[in-house]
């Protein structure tokens, strides 16, 4: 597949950016080594080869979901609930106006 500057700049109006003419030419000669690369890669026979998520064998560990109730011991006194609030007003958050 051969990429051309009508491309780029299509894909250029599509992201809101504007070019130069200097960097449309560089981006169609860039884009089109990089389809000539996907070509190639893609006439090679991948039957054998296993699917890859990762490069790593990583995977994620989560606890139990369990549903607990809320006690004051568990979340604290309604002074450190807000302690670290950015702004409070005696025990609540305070937080801009939203609705006028």
């Amino acid at each position: 597949m051969k990429i051309t500057k009508t491309d780029v700049e299509h894909v250029a109006r599509l992201a809101r950016l504007a070019l130069s003419d200097e960097e449309k030419e560089r981006y169609t000669q860039q884009l089109g080594q990089i389809l000539t690369y996907i070509e190639k890669m893609s006439a090679l026979n991948t039957d054998n080869v296993a699917l890859t998520t990762h490069v790593l064998p990583l995977s994620n560990v989560w606890r139990e979901d369990k549903c607990e109730p809320s006690t004051p011991e568990t979340l604290g006194s309604p002074e450190d609930i807000v302690a670290n609030a950015p702004e409070s007003e005696g025990n609540l958050f305070k937080v801009k106006k939203v609705i006028e």
